[in-house]
């Protein structure tokens, strides 16, 4: 049987704002084909949100982008996306039917579902970054953030 071939490698950056919190949110995302260098910047908001939603909102986006299963690198400032893969988060929240540990019903389980099912296409790592710091990529996902959240702001 034929080697089947390799995944494209994709670098994804991702971000979300939020001001207040809860309130009008924005998240940003790039993605870079490793093997193409192609880059592609995109950034969405919505009223009455979450901080954590649209850092949620932002990975989500960024994977619906990719037209076939790819090799993942996705860089995010938020530990609580992070860690909900790997740390085990998911895995026990599923265990105990979309509850946490102290029996209560996971926030933002329609996005976790979804991000959930999204990965599962493609071959995931996750990297930490600090936010607002010395990483080009995630200040700029901020800036797209922020500037989507401030447009739709403007517009109310």
């Amino acid at each position: 049987m034929p080697d089947s071939p390799a995944k494209p490698r994709v670098h994804i950056y991702t971000d979300g704002a939020c001001s207040p919190n809860p309130g009008t949110g924005g998240w940003g995302a790039i993605l870079i084909s490793a093997d193409k260098g192609a880059r592609k910047e995109f950034s969405g908001a919505q009223r009455d949100t979450t901080n954590n939603r649209m850092e949620l909102t932002a990975a989500i986006e960024a994977l619906k982008a990719l037209k076939v299963p790819c090799q993942v690198e996705l860089v995010t400032d938020s530990q609580y996306v992070m860690n909900g893969f790997t740390e085990g988060w998911l895995e026990k929240w599923q265990r105990n039917g979309w509850r946490t540990a102290s029996k209560k019903p996971v926030v933002n389980v329609d996005l976790w579902r979804e991000l959930l099912e999204l990965t599962a296409k493609h071959e995931t790592t996750w990297k930490w970054v600090r936010g607002h710091n010395a990483n080009p990529m995630n200040n700029r996902c901020d800036e797209l953030a922020v500037a989507a959240r401030t447009k739709l702001t403007r517009n109310e």
